[in-house]
């Protein structure tokens, strides 16, 4: 068996960035993604965000890939939530997604930086939060028509 901790910090937004995920309702999707990431044998060391985005913590294991875990937890859980028909018209999460690798070293600086997320964000608005990641891991963004 190999022994493997590659630890991701994952990030991505409701559609349009709309602040659809309200404190209770947020809090049940984000139990249910833990749940159905260890049904997935996903690693999800935590998950929070706010009202329009989520960040999770995650160590991949040695058949999966970023891409596949991605889709494998914004596709259940928006099917969740839309089967839940608590929030109006249909629930997407946007295509895009960060995904920035975590030293070890590292993690407990982004586990806590996650689970203050709520209180983050009454400082500093997502769209400030998005432009700093393209800077600091000099992503380049595409204009979309």
């Amino acid at each position: 068996m190999p022994y493997i901790r590659i630890w991701v910090h994952l990030v991505w937004a409701t559609k349009h960035r709309e602040r659809t995920l309200h404190p209770n309702f947020r809090h049940e999707l984000f139990c249910h993604i833990r749940e159905n990431a260890k049904l997935k044998n996903i690693f999800l060391d935590c998950v929070n965000g706010s009202d329009d985005h989520l960040h999770d913590l995650i160590s991949l294991g040695s058949e999966q890939n970023i891409s596949k875990v991605v889709q494998l937890l914004k596709g259940e859980s928006s099917h969740w939530v839309n089967k839940q028909k608590r929030l109006k018209g249909k629930f997407e999460w946007q295509d895009d997604y960060f995904a920035v690798s975590v030293s070890e070293s590292g993690v407990n600086a982004v586990r806590k930086y996650i689970r203050n997320q709520e209180a983050h964000h009454k400082i500093k608005k997502f769209e400030e939060e998005h432009k700093e990641f393209i800077e600091k891991y000099g992503f380049e963004v595409l204009m979309k028509d």
